[in-house]
């Protein structure tokens, strides 16, 4: 027996999408936020506003669900950790840890055999000096190992004399060292597992940023298509070590010589993956609706080709002309305000029929 009324951690956009695509299945979805009239409490069917370190809010949030799960990463783990205690969540305390810590991230990477870029720990910029002669490096990219997103967190060390300039830029105890890699592109792949072991994935994106943001996804990624698989053969991998419930978006970088080299993860519905509500049988959202809820998942059938593109701040204005235009279809996320660079709402051309 599936779950009926789902306890989703966050309330903005991917939490928006995530109960419309329940509403499709007959799932009620309670969001727990900190912000008022939020893109999630819009749509949802109960809402719950207090802070995460709240656990009287929590409790009677958990009470009031059947099975929780979250649509952001940076919910503290203590409050993941704290529900389990009480309600089922997916993905588990155990998927978010890893994926909040990018040193954790990347050593899990590295022990389920997945490769990623080469990477060290530092604690002061003499750590940082030490790496780079280590490795005979010139240059290198730090990281704070936390919170980091959209470019925010990191620094690029273009020779040893800015180390002390990115140390001090990142106020952090700790960073992530990682080697600079020549790559050709990045792609992404949206994989899903539900509770019967069902594990699939959708096409791969190429993934072109702006300003570290996302800024298009287009799909099929026009690579090999040897290398697409090997790419979904590394999301699915994955899935079914971390005994992933849910859906996860899996970037990886693909270098000149055309290797794949995992780069981030991030247990949840994912921007790269927006596409899938206009061009599948079966969008990321309700697969993930599916898996959590204790259905099976969905098609990963792919009905036309995709470009999709993030409209940011003001770019939310043109959502009419957008629309207006052949095989175009625009999802406004419902934010009030439309700030420079803030993502607003998504738009996805279809292209040819498969």
């Amino acid at each position: 027996m599936s779950a009926k009324i789902i306890g989703m951690l966050g309330d903005g956009q991917l939490g928006r999408m995530s109960a419309q695509a329940g509403k499709k299945l007959g799932l009620q979805t309670h969001v727990y936020g900190t912000e008022d009239n939020a893109p999630g409490t819009q749509v949802a069917d109960f809402s719950t506003k207090a802070a995460y370190e709240d656990q009287a809010a929590l409790k009677k949030f958990a009470d009031r669900v059947d099975v929780i799960t979250y649509e952001f990463e940076n919910i503290p783990v203590e409050t993941v950790r704290y529900l389990e205690t009480l309600k089922p969540v997916y993905p588990s305390s155990q998927v978010l840890a890893i994926a909040q810590e990018r040193i954790a991230e990347k050593t899990a990477m590295n022990q389920y055999g997945l490769p990623t870029t080469r990477f060290a720990p530092a604690r002061s910029p003499q750590d940082i000096k030490a790496v780079m002669k280590e490795w005979n490096a010139s240059a290198c990219i730090i990281k704070t190992t936390r919170f980091g997103y959209d470019g925010k967190g990191q620094a690029f060390i273009k020779d040893s004399g800015e180390i002390e300039r990115g140390w001090a830029l990142l106020k952090a105890d700790i960073v992530i060292v990682e080697e600079v890699v020549d790559f050709k592109c990045e792609i992404s792949v949206i994989v899903a597992r539900d509770q019967h072991g069902h594990v699939g994935s959708f096409t791969p994106g190429l993934n072109v940023h702006q300003h570290h943001i996302l800024h298009t996804t287009t799909v099929p990624a026009p690579l090999p298509p040897h290398l697409l698989e090997d790419a979904q053969t590394i999301a699915q991998t994955l899935a079914e070590k971390i005994n992933l419930i849910g859906v996860l978006g899996v970037e990886l970088f693909v270098t000149q010589d055309l290797k794949l080299l995992v780069n981030e993860i991030a247990p949840r519905p994912h921007n790269s993956g927006h596409w899938t509500i206009d061009a599948c049988a079966c969008s990321q959202f309700e697969q993930h609706m599916r898996a959590v809820s204790g259905m099976e998942l969905g098609s990963f059938a792919r009905h036309h080709d995709a470009l999709m593109t993030n409209l940011l701040g003001e770019d939310i204005f043109q959502r009419d002309q957008l629309a207006a235009q052949p095989n175009t279809f625009v999802t406004d996320y419902g934010k009030k305000e439309a700030k420079p660079g803030r993502k607003m709402g998504h738009v996805t051309v279809l292209g040819s029929v498969n």
